[in-house]
């Protein structure tokens, strides 16, 4: 018998109970039809942690697991009626008994989290809306030391499927990489901007002094900056409120101001050398403060830009004039997003709604579906291909939540949810289109949780996490060129500081280093050349990127690596249990003791002394003895 307590599972099965899981806050016993006879599961129960993740617990008794023991699983209560209500008033008392040997043909229908094999248990803090399923964390719980049994592998079914990316590691390159002695950086940008941007050659990011200054580093250049030198800046003329590389011209900013303009700013080819004034050109048609803007995936001189004024415009920089005007918000913008294609873009705003439009069929959207219920703030971003939209926001009680959507039934709500803590900043998604892993954080964060996104429940699998000591400003991912594909590196970013602009890698541990992983890095998009020209986008047609491989030159790919064959990790058994004759035992018995002792032909240390006659070391033996009463030391010890 087992004795469960709201606090803490019972002794009897502490054990069998995983040392990093949660407080417990009850244990409920899964019906005996439901366990594995066969393995000997005595009992399986479900406990709820205080983060709302259920983990199985199984009991197990160790017999041989291919036979039925009808001593452990005697018939136990039915789970049909014996009597209906009337009958029992009347006297009856009927009972059902169920044999719940495997030979049974009619079990009794089980709940789908209950049976082998599913997945529905909910992972931390996650509800799902339809269809009912959630992402499981990545457990491995042992019962009695029975790790391969049938029950232990039924018990991983119902945890759920797990990400090949589960074991990801976050590591900040060496300094000599860094950018440090940052100073004057702005803090006061607005929730709907990233903190600061970057491309594969340069990093920009406001400052704080007045007049909407913003500086830019490059990233071949790093190290310590000088103390007293004048950095060149470029002057906005106007507070910023978000910036942005073009993804297709590494050294034109655009950059939104306050004052309703967007203004684009190039770079000489030696970067930036001096301070620069005037920019290449204004873009002028909001009324009210622009949030944000966004470049076009495929078009080139193709731009999106949101504001207060309730209205999302697209710019053809080609010419400097607004092409498309986009209507149907009621609030605020909070975030958009292209998709991954250039056909549609998605929005999500603080009148708790999320809409995808396509700009070219017209300015009314095409769907529109509830969004986030807490209006603190919410970013949106398209994953798996377009096909799903992911929306990060906060519930009614100031919870942090994704949301999931499919991208044709946005009007049906979100497909998952789940809770991750609570915190003030907005969650910022970066998803990595070749991995499906999106990475989260939020401004003054210290942490930037990993998830891979998958297009069928349980949708969300956790990886592992990025946790420092020290909070960060904003993260920025690089390029998949940029990346260490050696190291089996999936990702790179950069990681602002209060001082310091960090490299942060993503690492998959891999053992056969030597090979490609090719099943982490298959051909990437070619996204810094673009697919089409904004006349050939405005006039409807559509393309996409060409696409490169990462394989480096001389390394083959692991899918084709040579199979060795497996090695002896232990020596046979018959080594140890092979038979021994009396002769062999006393020879290894006295090369044993000659090994302890020394050579026995070797002569004793005071035998070498000299100036010492034996007669007196008789007398100061027999002087010990003497002296010593207490002591029981036999005589020839003392000679």
């Amino acid at each position: 018998q087992c004795i469960w307590d709201k606090g803490h599972v019972g002794r009897r099965l502490t054990s069998m109970t995983p040392s990093f899981l949660p407080l417990s806050l009850g244990v409920a016993l899964v019906p005996r039809p439901a366990l594995d006879v066969m393995a000997c599961e005595v009992m399986r129960a479900l406990q709820l942690s205080d983060s709302g993740a259920i983990v199985p617990i199984s009991v197990l008794v160790p017999r041989k697991v291919s036979e039925f023991h009808k001593d452990l699983f005697p018939d136990s209560a039915g789970s049909v009626p014996g009597a209906s209500a009337q009958a029992w008033w009347a006297g009856d008392d009927g009972q059902v008994s169920l044999t719940l040997s495997p030979s049974l043909d009619a079990l009794p229908s089980l709940p789908p989290c209950f049976q082998a094999g599913s997945s529905s248990l909910s992972s931390p803090s996650s509800s799902m809306a339809s269809p009912p399923s959630s992402a499981a964390p990545s457990l491995s719980v042992s019962s009695s030391g029975f790790a391969s049994s049938p029950s232990q592998r039924s018990l991983q079914s119902i945890l759920g499927p797990s990400s090949s990316f589960r074991h990801l590691q976050g590591t900040v390159l060496h300094r000599s990489t860094h950018i440090t002695n940052l100073r004057g950086l702005s803090l006061t940008t607005p929730g709907e901007c990233d903190g600061f941007c970057a491309n594969r050659l340069f990093v920009a990011a406001p400052l704080l002094s007045a007049g909407g200054q913003v500086a830019v580093w490059e990233l071949s250049k790093p190290g310590r900056l000088a103390d007293a030198a004048a950095m060149p800046t470029i002057q906005n003329g106007a507070p910023v409120s978000d910036l942005c590389w073009d993804p297709f011209d590494p050294r034109r900013l655009a950059i939104a101001g306050e004052d309703a303009r967007i203004r684009l700013w190039r770079l000489g080819p030696e970067g930036l050398q001096e301070t620069l004034l005037e920019p290449e050109s204004v873009l002028r048609g909001h009324s009210e403060k622009v949030y944000s803007i966004r470049f076009h995936p495929l078009a080139a001189d193709i731009l999106a830009s949101s504001s207060f004024d309730m209205s999302v415009r697209i710019w053809d920089l080609g010419n400097g004039k607004e092409a498309m005007k986009l209507d149907g918000h009621r609030d605020q913008i909070f975030s958009l997003a292209w998709s991954p294609d250039g056909r549609r873009l998605a929005t999500v705003s603080k009148d708790g709604k999320v809409r995808v439009y396509d700009p070219r069929m017209g300015p009314e959207p095409l769907q529109e579906g509830p969004g986030p219920e807490g209006g603190r703030g919410a970013r949106i971003v398209w994953v798996c291909g377009g096909n799903f939209l992911l929306v990060s926001g906060f519930d009614c009680r100031s919870e942090r939540q994704l949301s999931l959507y499919g991208a044709e039934s946005v009007s049906a709500g979100p497909l998952a949810v789940l809770g991750l803590d609570v915190a003030p900043s907005t969650l910022i998604p970066f998803y990595d289109p070749d991995t499906s892993l999106v990475f989260l954080t939020g401004k003054g964060d210290t942490r930037v949780f990993v998830y891979e996104i998958v297009p069928e429940a349980p949708f969300f699998l956790e990886c592992n996490s990025f946790i420092s000591n020290e909070p960060h400003k904003g993260l920025q991912f690089l390029p998949k060129t940029e990346c260490d594909i050696r190291e089996a590196e999936v990702a790179r970013a950069l990681r602002l500081r209060q001082g310091a602009l960090e490299p942060l890698a993503f690492r998959v541990p891999r053992v056969k280093k030597d090979f490609f992983q090719d099943d982490l890095f298959p051909p990437t998009a070619i996204s810094w050349e673009p697919a089409l020209s904004a006349e050939a986008w405005l006039l409807g047609q559509d393309g996409q990127h060409r696409r490169l491989s990462l394989q480096p030159k001389g390394m083959v790919p692991v899918s084709e690596a040579p199979k060795e064959p497996p090695s002896r990790k232990y020596v046979p058994s018959s080594v140890y249990l092979e038979e021994k004759s009396d002769e062999q035992k006393k020879e290894e018995l006295l090369n044993a003791m000659v090994a302890k002792l020394g050579n026995r032909d070797d002569p004793l240390p005071q035998d070498s002394f000299e100036g010492v006659d034996d007669e007196e070391w008789v007398r100061e033996a027999l002087g010990c003895i003497g002296a010593s009463a207490g002591c029981r030391a036999p005589f020839s010890l003392c000679l």
